[in-house]
């Protein structure tokens, strides 16, 4: 139990609050502010850092994720810091990969070399649309050219490239998604992120929806067809879903995201990000505070966590479940019962085998690709 994290691996995730504007759609911690004091938030980051590390000291850091909010606004003598500073503190993996999470507007791609100047070397773009009509709906402040242009620019400066598209969007159809997905393949160089739109509660679209003025969503048999068509399409071009909404030719999987699906250790540090760490033989589910102001004050007072709580067994296998099954590859059924200390009900492991949702091979559990279509009534179904 000690060192189960170690079968996932560990990772630093630093969160970036802040945006251009709000999308309408997006419920994560990100905010619009005019006035950003860089070399403060540096030195809060530095701070959190040498926190973290004195309490997991001689790890190997596999990788170390930018996220957001947009990345891509930070000064790249910031990014660089938290890099050096982060390979100073944790032993860095022979192949450490760093992503910076980036918008496609002209001032962020405008420094994309010095990103990677900085030991950034995978670049996650937030294109979200190749239709400009469906961008204004979706709240984005560029346009499809200032996209492609942006794209062009990171795959000159990067040799992993990724970036995110939104589907089942208003008004779309399955033919103009199947169309869209074709021409975004053309552009991928080995990675892409396939979300279906979601209507989240507190979020600018939540609120239209609630009072039936968000028109134009696809039925639900239309967004799942969208889906299928998504996992058929990719798969014909040598991105195989390697997780429910991501895509990669062999080998270029998001090494970051990967320690999150295979239960590893992460540490959270910004405003409103969690993680994963195990001490002295406890995993502990780590929150720091949400508002960026408060989140400031509290490092300064000594430590920018909210709360940190001990994972029961029983929670840790329940987790280690609702991540493993996203991926292709599955779970380790071992595993699970020495978290759980009880194995799964066989009745329902029957049941769901019966009808082709999961299947067991090599002791492992896998999601099939109808499972994974309906994974969240699989995962109820198993830990009901």
């Amino acid at each position: 139990m000690a060192d189960d994290w170690r079968n996932g691996g560990f990772g630093l995730y630093v969160h970036w609050p802040f945006c251009e504007a709000k999308c309408p759609y997006c419920d994560f911690n990100s905010h619009v502010s005019r006035n950003i004091y860089q070399k403060q938030w540096l030195n809060s980051y530095l701070s959190e850092l040498r926190r973290s590390a004195a309490e997991t000291p001689d790890r190997v850091l596999n990788t170390i994720f930018f996220g957001g909010g947009t990345p891509s606004l930070m000064e790249p003598d910031t990014v660089a810091a938290v890099i050096d500073e982060a390979r100073a503190l944790w032993r860095p993996a022979n192949d450490m990969e760093i992503t910076l999470e980036a918008n496609p507007g002209s001032v962020e791609a405008g420094r994309f070399a010095a990103y990677r100047d900085a030991g950034v070397n995978r670049i996650s773009m937030g294109v979200q649309a190749l239709n400009d009509e469906d961008l204004r709906r979706l709240g984005r402040i560029h346009s499809v050219a200032e996209a492609r242009a942006a794209f062009d620019i990171a795959r000159n400066c990067f040799d992993r490239v990724s970036f995110d598209l939104i589907y089942a969007r208003q008004h779309q159809k399955l033919d103009t998604w199947r169309a869209e997905l074709t021409e975004a393949l053309s552009m991928a160089v080995d990675h892409l992120s396939l979300y279906q739109l979601t209507i989240e509660d507190g979020t600018a679209f939540g609120d239209r929806y609630a009072i039936g003025k968000l028109r134009g969503l696809p039925e639900d048999d239309s967004a799942a067809d969208m889906y299928l068509a998504t996992q058929e399409i990719c798969g014909a071009h040598g991105l195989p879903a390697y997780e429910v909404s991501n895509h990669a030719r062999p080998g270029a999987e998001s090494q970051h995201n990967l320690i999150y699906w295979r239960y590893g250790d992460y540490v959270g540090i910004g405003p409103g990000a969690h993680g994963r760490i195990t001490l002295n033989g406890r995993k502990l589910a780590t929150e720091t505070y949400l508002s960026p102001n408060a989140w400031l004050k509290a490092v300064e007072n000594g430590s920018g966590e909210k709360e940190r709580a001990a994972l029961s067994s029983q929670d840790q296998a329940n987790e280690y479940l609702m991540m493993g099954l996203r991926v292709a590859e599955g779970l380790n059924i071992d595993r699970f019962n020495a978290l759980s200390k009880q194995p799964l009900p066989q009745n329902r492991l029957a049941d769901l085998v019966e009808l082709g949702m999961i299947e067991q091979t090599g002791g492992r559990l896998i999601a099939t690709k109808d499972g994974r279509a309906v994974l969240n009534a699989v995962i109820r179904e198993l830990l009901g």
